[in-house]
């Protein structure tokens, strides 16, 4: 395991390892909360075995669905049937046959834009925490899992893009994308992201290895910005191991 100030790299040996260490932090995070639990999902391909994993009865039993909450940290603007909407993925693995209807929390897609989605979400967000203001001592989530696109970008949080310098929203609309699909999008913004007790990222695959390099190297990026007010752990498999992270 390698750290510096702003993150632990944890390496696994494949992508069965990584889902297996994903859902064993995800528990233990689980567990330490007697109270109301939040878990913000991501999209993409890099949850999927995750979210497989949870469904099994060695995990499902074991979390208590009727007090945990499952939000998403950005959305892909389309239909919530579509096959590219990001909670819908995760609903049809395993939300929808193991958590409460009324503790699903998606992006609203169908609103009339990306931005008036992001009121929405945020509207919600924020009755759901009980505040308009984020406060370090009191976080949001208990876990945000994250990823990293090819560009470097997080949830959908592109780089240059206005949203990656939002400060004060915690939701907002992205009317373009910078990768495939190009649809818009809606993100939550970086101190939202923030305001967890632990920040996970998943990074799987040698197509990766390039992206990461840059990230863990400090180059600035929206993924390389993403970080926990508590933890930021990256779990990562061999395969996708900059060569200078090898043996440490």
């Amino acid at each position: 395991m390698a750290s510096n100030a702003h993150r632990q790299v944890i390496t696994v040996a494949d992508s069965v390892a990584l889902a297996k260490a994903a859902a064993d932090r995800v528990m233990a995070k689980i567990a330490i909360n007697n109270s109301r639990v939040a878990i913000c999902l991501t999209g993409g391909s890099s949850p999927t075995e995750l979210y497989r994993l949870l469904a099994t009865d060695p995990f499902r039993s074991r979390i208590p669905w009727d007090r945990v909450h499952w939000f998403i940290g950005d959305e892909r603007f389309v239909r919530a049937d579509d096959p590219l909407n990001n909670m819908g993925m995760a609903r049809k693995i395993f939300l929808d046959q193991c958590a409460p209807a009324a503790n699903i929390h998606p992006i609203p897609t169908d609103a009339a834009d990306p931005r008036e989605a992001a009121r929405r979400y945020e509207s919600e967000l924020k009755s759901f925490y009980g505040a308009n203001e984020l406060v370090s001592s009191r976080p949001l989530f208990d876990v945000v899992l994250m990823g990293v696109g090819p560009d470097g970008h997080t949830a959908s949080l592109f780089p240059d893009y206005p949203a990656i310098e939002e400060i004060e929203r915690w939701v907002v609309g992205v009317p373009q994308a910078h990768v495939e699909p190009f649809v818009p999008r809606v993100t939550l913004t970086l101190p939202a992201l923030a305001s967890c007790r632990e920040m996970l990222f998943e990074v799987a695959g040698a197509q990766k290895r390039a992206i990461l390099t840059r990230v863990l190297d400090g180059e600035n990026l929206p993924a390389s910005r993403a970080r926990s007010t508590g933890e930021t752990i990256w779990l990562v498999d061999q395969a996708a191991l900059p060569e200078n992270f090898r043996g440490r």
